[in-house]
């Protein structure tokens, strides 16, 4: 089905307009009558030389006043972060754990964690009574929550 001259020219500012496939596919056939396939669509844009837009990418959200900056470089499973904490979860998951692991604080204390089955944090350090100093602690809990995010938890 050939557009008369007038209707190109609508067509073609809906594309500028940045108009998805989509929605012009459904406008062609609500406002001119035309029921096209979406290949046929996309045929139509090329045949028009029109390039739709590209969707503008999400800008990034300011944060709050007083909140942490974002500006920290996460730490990596396989790279200590700014603090020298290091979180490697088990190949092979503990008993009685949805998910286990190993961490390496900044002082080179080592301890075993584990999420049992009711998402409880257990902690056991190989050195008795050790506890990670405060800054290590939160290291650890965000490092923890990108190897689970990682994982699909």
């Amino acid at each position: 089905m050939q557009l008369t001259a007038e209707q190109q020219q609508q067509a073609r500012q809906w594309v500028a307009d940045g108009m998805k496939l989509a929605d012009f596919q459904k406008r062609l056939e609500s406002e001119f009558g035309i029921r096209m396939t979406y290949m046929d669509v996309r045929i139509l844009v090329a045949d028009l030389q029109v390039m739709p837009k590209d969707p503008e990418p999400p800008q990034p959200v300011a944060p709050a006043p007083g909140a942490p900056s974002s500006d920290l470089v996460p730490p990596s499973p396989t790279e200590p972060g700014p603090a020298g904490v290091k979180v490697v979860l088990d190949t092979v998951t503990r008993p009685g754990a949805m998910v286990s692991g190993k961490v390496t604080f900044s002082d080179g204390q080592k301890a075993t964690w584990l999420l049992d089955t009711s998402g409880r944090l257990g902690f056991m350090p190989e050195t008795k009574g050790y506890r990670p100093s405060p800054a290590d602690s939160q290291e650890f809990q965000i490092a923890l929550e990108q190897e689970l995010v990682r994982i699909g938890m």
